[in-house]
């Protein structure tokens, strides 16, 4: 018997490949679209048409509860928390792709709003696959994590004991376009991108807090972050570059090495011997990663799709575990490398 899923938020870049990776998925089955209006989802995503036609409805918490053993919030911050305080009032399990349970309380109404679901807060499970695995487990609600963050701390783990917290980490962020949303404005005009790369929000992003926040927690660490990500002419795709100083006791190591040990037994983790390219991991679940010591100074390069592994595909890998499902299942693997 198949497991019933459904997709709040539907209508974005992320809602799609969720439906993408649910139509191949042996044990899920699409039941719930829902939306902020109603309408057609072949006719909102032509691509879809002739694989699967069904109707997105306006979001009704009652439905959803009543036709899904679990759904994915796919909704922006402070709509997802809404939705999500009321399915907790049931056994469904939820995946939450929005910002609304992934950093504390101080952090979150610092960066966005007032919380309006502190208990689902505190219950919350972060989900990094490769550093929650076993808590993701037994959680109802998984808080998905962001692009910007998934890319950093997936480079950044491994080093986390080893760099010296007076140099903090400096995070330089690309990302394609997708990452910006759907919706129209004008910094994401083809004309104002076309050609053209340009940083935006820099040293005060909110993906600042939570990257600092899981990192220091992990380790119990206190290392600052200074992370200035920028908009590339990129469909999708991330490349990020972390910059730190190791302490002085860890100066000669082999940060391969490092990396290889510490991601030995991880399926979705790559460890390149030369820099990463953002064409290698469009389209998959994988992050690839290399690093580089110089007397000291370390470079960590990390390469994502933003879209998948920062988004949709990381929530079915949670929604997997969570379900008692291999974690790899229908996870993209083979991307578009021309």
């Amino acid at each position: 018997m198949k497991i019933n899923v459904g997709i709040v938020g539907i209508s974005g870049y992320t809602g799609l490949e969720l439906v993408k990776m649910i139509v191949a998925h042996p044990n899920f089955k699409l039941c719930y679209a829902g939306a902020s209006s109603s309408g057609n989802l072949a006719q909102s995503f032509t691509s879809l048409k002739g694989v699967i036609d069904m109707p997105i409805e306006a979001a009704n918490t009652d439905e959803i509860k009543a036709r899904c053993d679990l759904v994915f919030l796919a909704l922006p911050h402070s709509e997802g928390m809404k939705i999500a305080k009321e399915l907790r009032k049931s056994d469904i399990k939820i995946v939450d792709l929005s910002a609304d349970y992934r950093v504390s309380l101080e952090n979150y109404e610092k960066k966005y709003c007032a919380h309006l679901d502190k208990d689902g807060l505190k219950d919350a499970v972060y989900g990094l696959v490769e550093m929650n695995r076993d808590r993701i487990k037994k959680s109802n609600l998984v808080a998905n994590p962001g692009c910007y963050p998934t890319c950093s701390l997936l480079g950044l783990l491994p080093f986390a004991n080893m760099l010296d917290p007076k140099f903090g980490v400096m995070i330089d962020a690309k990302s394609g376009l997708s990452g910006a949303g759907k919706s129209l404005k004008s910094s994401s005009h083809f004309i104002s991108v076309n050609e053209n790369m340009n940083a935006y929000s820099p040293l005060t992003h909110r993906h600042s807090d939570e990257i600092k926040e899981h990192l220091n927690l992990a380790h119990n660490t206190n290392i600052d972050v200074m992370f200035v990500p920028h908009l590339i002419p990129l469909s999708r795709g991330m490349l990020v570059s972390s910059y730190g100083v190791l302490k002085p006791e860890f100066k000669d190591i082999d940060p391969i090495s490092v990396l290889e040990n510490f991601y030995k037994d991880e399926k979705f983790i790559r460890i390149r011997r030369e820099p990463v390219s953002i064409k290698d991991v469009a389209g998959t679940h994988f992050c690839d990663i290399f690093a580089i010591n110089n007397g000291g100074k370390i470079w960590i390069n990390s390469s994502i799709d933003n879209l998948l592994r920062g988004a949709s595909s990381q929530a079915l890998a949670n929604a997997n575990l969570m379900l008692g499902i291999d974690e790899a299942v229908a996870l993209p693997i083979i991307g578009n490398s021309i």
